[in-house]
């Protein structure tokens, strides 16, 4: 059992992926990350209205180094790289997507579909790179 008592195998780095949650489970997935050992970021989606916006945010909350991360591509190639955020792992927490996904379905779907291939690159190299997403 884990420090904060939840203990869901979050190391494994072959169960890892995007999943969906629902918003009051996030601190407890955080908490959980954290004791996993893996480095846990919180992103608000709510304000996104755009995929600039979009992508600023994620640039922004991932402390991305300048010139990353400025269309889908740079994103992906940024989420395998992650040199500037060492660690065994990674949790990445998205909050409020409902409204993305209404207004920029593409975007939002393009976004889905970048993370996905970041945690199965991770996966291949051994790394937990777990994506909660809470819409509501």
């Amino acid at each position: 059992m884990s420090e904060s008592g939840f203990d869901l195998g979050l190391d494994d780095a072959s169960q890892a992926g995007v999943f969906e949650v629902d918003a009051a489970d996030l601190p407890a997935l955080a908490a959980a990350a954290r004791d996993a050992g893996l480095l846990a970021r919180r992103i608000e989606l709510h304000g996104c209205d755009s995929k600039r916006a979009l992508l600023l945010r994620l640039a922004t909350v991932l402390d991305l180094p300048a010139g990353r991360g400025g269309n889908w591509d740079a994103l992906s190639d940024a989420l395998r790289d992650l040199d500037w955020l060492p660690a065994p792992g990674y949790a990445l927490l998205f909050e409020g997507g409902a409204p993305l996904r209404a207004a920029l379905p593409q975007e939002f779907a393009t976004l889905l579909d970048v993370l996905q291939e970041a945690s199965q690159w991770w996966a291949e190299a051994g790394v937990p790179f777990w994506v909660f997403l809470a819409e509501d």
